[in-house]
């Protein structure tokens, strides 16, 4: 990769390198199709490997690089976030859920499969997540090992991703909208703390000083929430075929979204904002952060 690529153009052949580097660390950790359990095997794989942006990955990958970890040890834990996040694909896609046909480009789970499979393949995505974060190959240290399980449950559990998604079905059923401060809180749990997270996962296994792992963990928490507003976004104005699942349901199921409240204008410049003040947390690590400078840019400008 050319060092005098400018830093988009630098972004634009890391971030599918590295997706194909997560791909075939989810190939080599998850069950292979055999035996009596094939089947569950099978949506595993289905759900967990080929597609997405893995921008949670990327973001591991490229935080750990910040402290000179080892790369089989930071695709340990990137894959283990984005099995992770495929499980909470595949529920959230649930009829009980959002009911979503489409996921990727492709049938979800519950389509291609059937909704129990569906479930259990959730299920087992989650539980194989931190089994891998566990395991003695994705680090030396057991300290490191633990503190990545403790914030990653944080992260995904009833005050992180699962909690977000119980305000977000709640918020459909309401009498009055929610307002901005609700929108962000439920935006901040469903989506962003598994994203700050991912940002801050490479500084834990880099045993990174406090100052260092809270810029990353904060610029991690100012990307989610851009990231969730550029779904918005995308979500209100592109199409299907663009991004690969069905656009237009936020304003069908009558969600209350930034979009919804400020309008696509306003709601672009507070993408924007967020993103810039992501940057800023960067300050410290100088040009070794570039790319997360340019994935903070990107996020509030992709097109899928």
């Amino acid at each position: 990769m050319s060092e005098t690529l400018a830093p988009a153009d630098t972004l634009a052949a890391a971030l599918p390198e590295a997706a194909a580097e997560i791909d075939r660390a989810l190939d080599a950790l998850l069950p292979q199709p055999e035996g009596s359990e094939a089947r569950l095997f099978e949506a595993m794989r289905y759900a967990a490997i080929g597609g997405g942006k893995r921008l949670r990955g990327f973001l591991v990958l490229e935080g750990a690089r910040q402290f000179g970890v080892a790369r089989a040890s930071a695709l340990r834990v990137a894959a283990a976030i984005e099995m992770l996040h495929a499980y909470s694909l595949v529920h959230d896609d649930l009829p009980a859920m959002d009911d979503d046909d489409l996921r990727r480009g492709k049938p979800t789970v519950h389509k291609a499969f059937d909704e129990a499979t569906a479930i259990l393949a959730g299920d087992a995505l989650q539980t194989q997540a931190f089994g891998t974060l566990a395991d003695e190959d994705t680090h030396s240290d057991s300290a490191v090992r633990v503190e990545l399980v403790r914030c990653l449950a944080r992260a995904a559990g009833a005050r992180g991703m699962c909690g977000g998604q119980m305000l977000d079905m709640l918020a459909e059923d309401a009498d009055r909208p929610l307002d901005e401060p609700a929108i962000g809180r439920l935006q901040l749990l469903k989506t962003g703390r598994l994203i700050e997270f991912s940002a801050e996962a490479g500084a834990i296994l880099g045993k990174a000083p406090a100052a260092q792992r809270q810029a990353l963990a904060a610029y991690g928490r100012e990307l989610g929430a851009a990231f969730q507003i550029a779904d918005d976004l995308l979500d209100a104005t592109a199409t299907a075929e663009q991004t690969g699942k069905r656009t237009g349901k936020d304003a069908q199921a009558g969600k209350a979204t930034l979009v919804s409240l400020l309008g696509l204008e306003r709601a672009r410049l507070q993408a924007e904002r967020l993103a810039e003040q992501a940057i800023r947390h960067l300050d410290s690590f100088g040009e070794r952060a570039d790319l997360l400078r340019a994935l903070a840019a990107y996020t509030v400008q992709r097109k899928s």
